[in-house]
Parts: structure tokens; sequence; C-alpha cells
């Protein structure tokens, strides 16, 4: 079996990877102007990187409140049964739940943690209904809402 290689980005690769984080919308020639290539290495740096997985995907940000989904809510769960059944079933769950746009497998005394858009309060008590009567053994699910965000950003400190 091949031993799978950790990808090194170089200067280069890491100048054009902070560009497409703050606007993958910018052109080729526009990328390759500002890390000094031509369009050419530069399509297959960018190209490279898709194959390697350290770009996967390209996508445009919205705005939650503007398209009303301006309540976030973070659910932390405790649950009593850690089976590969029941993981298997919560992650299906979590998978066809829209609302759920984050979830984490946590270490320690929370053992997932969710982060939940909706509309308003009605909503998300339909969303929690809903959670909590398909997800078996939750042994507990507290939910806190977000008051102001401070800080939102996809891009990683490179």
């Amino acid at each position: 079996m091949p031993v799978s290689r950790k990808f090194e980005p170089d200067h280069t690769d890491r100048a054009i990877l902070r560009l497409i984080q703050k606007d993958a919308a910018l052109s080729l020639a526009d990328i390759a102007k500002e890390v000094g290539l031509t369009p050419t290495p530069c399509w297959k740096r960018i190209r490279r990187m898709e194959q390697e997985g350290v770009i996967t995907g390209r996508v445009v940000l919205l705005d939650p409140e503007k398209v009303g989904l301006g309540v976030s809510v973070f659910v932390a769960i405790e649950t009593g049964d850690h089976s590969a059944a029941w993981i298997e079933r919560f992650a299906a769950t979590v998978a066809k739940l829209p609302e759920i746009v984050e979830c984490w497998r946590l270490g320690g005394d929370v053992d997932y943690l969710l982060r939940v858009v909706v509309p308003d309060m009605a909503a998300f008590d339909t969303f929690y209904r809903r959670l909590t009567a398909d997800v078996p053994s939750l042994r507990k699910v507290t939910s806190r809402f977000a008051m102001e965000r401070v800080k939102s950003t996809t891009a990683l400190p490179l």
C-alpha cells in the first residue's frame, strides 16, 4: 500500500491559497500576476492543489441576515450511546437537516457540537423537535443562542 505524503506548500502556493481564500472569483491572470507567475504554471499549481485535496471546493458566502437566517444556535450534544449503529444514524440525521451547517465530534464532556442557522425561534423549536425525535439516546442537548458575530472567516491563517 503506498504511503501518502503530506502536501507541503511553498511560498508561492501559500500566496495563491491566501488570494483565493479571500476571493475565489479572481481570474487566473490576476492570481498569476499577484504571485509573480504566468497563467499556465499558476493554473498547474492550483490544479495540483485541487487534485491533492488541499483545495476542496469554491463557494459563495452569504450574509445569513440578508437571506432570512439571522438566528445562529450552537447545540452541544451528549449521548449515552457510542455504538457504530448510533453514530451512523446520527450522521444520517445530521446530513438530512439543512439547518445544521457544521457538526463537530469533540473530546471531553460534550460529544458533538452543531452550528444551526434558522430564521427565528419557532423554526429552531421545529428543528429541535425533529432532531430529538430522530436521534435516540441523547443524554443532554444544550442550546446556546448567538447574540453577536464578533468574527467570522473561512480563511485559514496561511
